[in-house]
């Protein structure tokens, strides 16, 4: 088990999936992701990079292979193994030939205190939802325009 999860006080776990168009991807969020866990903000608790070939063939690399890119390797120490096979094949379905894709898992250490809290008090939360990018663009650019 990763060290420090505990099931009663770990904080909510957030699965993202970033596409890469023609495979470019080239370590740029490393830093950023290392920095989030460095800061206590995330816990990163699996990372996979898959790719998808011009001819279909996928291929996956995981913090656990030896092949693992040291890129890859620097943002944690920890494999907690959350993704599923059946995770990963929906991704790489979804996947154009010629593309890849860096699936995270992580922990938003952040709020689990708050998250705590709430079963303790025998709440629930009933939802979160993420309000998209481009919404929250239009709301700045309209609040500073009026």
């Amino acid at each position: 088990m990763a060290p420090g999860l505990e099931a009663d006080t770990v904080g909510p776990v957030d699965v993202a999936v970033i596409v890469f168009e023609g495979s470019r991807f080239r370590g740029d969020i490393v830093p950023a992701l290392r920095e989030l866990q460095h800061d206590a903000t995330v816990r990163i608790l699996d990372l996979v990079f898959v790719s998808k070939a011009e001819d279909g063939s996928v291929g996956f690399v995981e913090l656990g292979d030896p092949q693992a890119a040291e890129a890859l390797r620097q943002v944690t120490d920890v494999q907690f193994d959350l993704l599923s096979d059946q995770d990963l094949e929906k991704v790489s379905d979804g996947l154009t030939p010629g593309s890849s894709a860096l699936v995270l898992a992580w922990e938003n250490t952040w709020a689990a205190r708050l998250a705590t809290a709430i079963r303790e008090s025998d709440g629930e939360l009933a939802l979160l939802e993420r309000i998209p990018r481009d919404s929250v663009t239009e709301a700045v650019t309209a609040l500073r325009a009026g």
